[in-house]
């Protein structure tokens, strides 16, 4: 695939990120209470690529807004995010994020409770901050957001004991775990743009598609990424979480192979040959191949839903975007 204006693009995703990462800081400069914002900082200023914030601006850009009236909903965005990493972490007894310990490893879960309390509470009062669109409108987009990630992680732990899962429940938990955070973003970007209808529901088909494919290629590069993947290869599959492959594979097995791979879903295999294994069966069912046809599929989707919006700066960012964010090997 093909990355166009690869320069100028990505110097305003940096320019973008390091204002992000400015504000972030901003937010976390208070001293006490120690034991809040100490490990605040930690989290936040630790790396992280911010999309989402990004996609937020590239999405006010596009729409003709203004980027700096949406830095402040950028910023409550990255916020929330961080707020769902620190207490998903607790969830899945994470040892690691970003190359550095989860916040309950380097001091203890209590802290890493309060912690992700107290980050919604300053996503909130960042969003207050919006003084471009509709206040209201912007505040229920957010919160709908809030709760529909809640309901992903949710079906996300649920699906750990199941015996099975389909891929309507699947497609279900992502787009609620994983596709509603990216939507929210750029739907609160297009209102603080104050985006007509039309241009709206591009950008909003954009992110819905953009979504999806993020999740399905990360599932996908688990199994058959490089060393240069930057995230430990395979622990998915230790760790039995129903990824698309996985929830494929099981859907086109039979006899003894669909048993085994129910026992890695409910992490009944020993965990020495289980990643090398399950790798194999989901090449020979056509799991890798299906997986790729969807990234493939719903990039296509997304840049073609761009296509209703006019030529510029903006447009132009979000079809780098979509490219760059999708444009990892496998």
């Amino acid at each position: 695939m093909r990355i166009d204006g690869v320069e100028k693009y990505a110097a305003l995703y940096d320019r973008f990120k390091a204002e992000i990462d400015s504000r972030l800081a901003t937010t976390v400069a208070q001293e006490k209470p120690v034991s809040i914002f100490e490990p605040a900082r930690y989290i936040l200023t630790s790396g992280g690529k911010r999309i989402r914030p990004v996609l937020l601006l590239s999405s006010c850009l596009a729409a003709g807004g203004d980027v700096e009236n949406a830095y402040d909903a950028a910023t409550a965005v990255e916020i929330l995010h961080n707020f769902t990493l620190v207490h998903d972490d607790i969830m899945d007894n994470a040892p690691a994020r970003r190359g550095l310990k989860t916040v309950h490893e380097q001091w203890d879960a209590n802290v890493a409770i309060l912690l992700g309390d107290e980050l919604m509470g300053l996503a909130y009062r960042q969003l207050l901050r919006t003084t471009s669109g509709d206040l209201s409108a912007i505040l229920k987009c957010f919160t709908d957001g809030v709760i529909e990630v809640c309901e992903g992680q949710a079906l996300d732990k649920e699906f750990e004991s199941a015996d099975a899962v389909s891929m309507e429940q699947y497609w279900e938990m992502i787009q609620k775990k994983t596709g509603r955070l990216m939507v929210m973003s750029a739907d609160i970007g297009a209102m603080i743009a104050e985006a007509c209808d039309e241009h709206r529901r591009s950008i909003l088909e954009y992110a819905t598609h953009i979504g999806l494919a993020f999740q399905i290629l990360d599932d996908l590069l688990d199994a058959v990424a490089d060393d240069t993947f930057g995230k430990v290869i395979g622990r998915d599959i230790q760790e039995g979480k129903k990824t698309f492959l996985l929830v494929d594979a099981m859907e086109h097995a039979r006899g003894e192979t669909l048993d085994w791979l129910r026992d890695v879903g409910l992490r009944r295999v020993a965990a020495d040959d289980v990643v090398e294994k399950a790798t194999v069966l989901f090449h020979e069912l056509g799991s890798i191949d299906r997986a790729r046809e969807q990234v493939s599929m719903r990039t296509e989707k997304s840049l073609a839903a761009l296509q209703r919006l006019p030529e510029g700066e903006g447009k132009g960012m979000l079809e780098w975007f979509a490219k760059m964010l999708l444009h990892r090997s496998t």
